[in-house]
């Protein structure tokens, strides 16, 4: 039962974050990308405090309750670690991020983004000691160049590494700081009341990356009709994704996790053709195909 939580979790968390990196890409034509992070992990701790302090909690978790125990208090250690995660995940890693995708290509961007699954992994295995079999590995390897050919749809003529390296480096940084926040969420997500740490990460993420939109002077000008993507964004694919990846890392480990949470890349190129009408071609299927198999020798005992 302990895997089929897990795994479940995952796949709906890259699926949430999927439809979200489509309809962010409505919604950066008319609004500044740090205010629109801002905003979006503001509206998940504003969505998920409702939950949290209203009769829904006991729902709640009892539908993402796993077999695995948990632990029913908090220390004083937890509170330094998720004050590490919330600086390292929702604050560091999308301000470099956005700063960065500002500076370069978006293929650049898409190839450089896959190196948050690995980030993950290689922390897991040689810090947190997480073991791996070869099976595991092969199933890492089909995720992660799935990925890279996915999102860069083999076009590596294009890339241009060595001419925008600024934005590059601010882009590995960035996945560098997701990939700490992935392995530090760990230390917290095996805790009873896990929605309480994923509601002050939210919150305070969000309040100081709008702070800093305004210390950079950033526009804070919101069409009406991007409203909603960024609600939907915040409450589902920031909010809920953040608490479905947290069972998944607390039902199989950072490692798979990690890997798993590569297919958002396979459901954003879904949504982009579905929604935007953006197409795919025979290499993008063959890479989306190679990940499944991934995903599947990671399940596979």
């Amino acid at each position: 039962m302990t895997r089929h939580v897990g795994y479940v979790a995952v796949l709906a968390s890259a699926l949430l974050t999927g439809v979200g990196i489509t309809l962010n890409k409505l919604t950066l034509a008319d609004v500044n990308p740090t205010v629109v992070a801002g905003l979006t992990y503001l509206f998940a701790g504003i969505a998920l405090a409702i939950v949290r302090f209203s009769p829904l909690n006991t729902r709640v978790m009892r539908l993402i309750k796993g077999p695995t125990k948990t632990e029913a208090s908090f220390c004083r250690k937890d509170i330094f670690v998720l004050l590490l995660l919330i600086t390292a995940g929702a604050v560091i890693a999308p301000f470099l991020f956005l700063n960065g995708l500002n500076e370069t290509t978006a293929v650049n961007a898409s190839l450089l983004q896959n190196a948050e699954s690995l980030f993950t992994i290689l922390i897991a295995v040689f810090f947190l000691k997480e073991k791996a079999k070869r099976k595991d590995w092969f199933a890492v390897l089909f995720l992660v160049v799935g990925a890279v050919f996915l999102t860069t749809n083999a076009e590596f003529g294009k890339l241009t590494l060595t001419q925008t390296i600024l934005g590059n480096v601010f882009i590995v940084a960035a996945c560098l700081f997701w990939g700490i926040d992935n392995n530090l969420s760990k230390k917290l997500c095996s805790k009873e009341d896990i929605l309480l740490p994923i509601v002050i990460k939210c919150l305070l993420g969000g309040t100081m990356l709008l702070a800093l939109a305004c210390l950079f002077g950033f526009s804070f000008t919101i069409p009406l009709a991007t409203l909603p993507y960024l609600a939907f964004v915040g409450v589902l694919s920031t909010g809920f994704s953040i608490v479905l990846f947290w069972v998944g890392l607390r039902e199989i480990g950072s490692m798979r996790t990690g890997a798993i949470f590569a297919t958002s890349s396979l459901f954003g190129v879904a949504f982009a053709f579905v929604i935007l009408g953006e197409g795919f071609t025979l290499i993008q299927v063959s890479a989306g195909l190679l990940m499944v198999l991934g995903v599947y020798f990671l399940y596979r005992k």
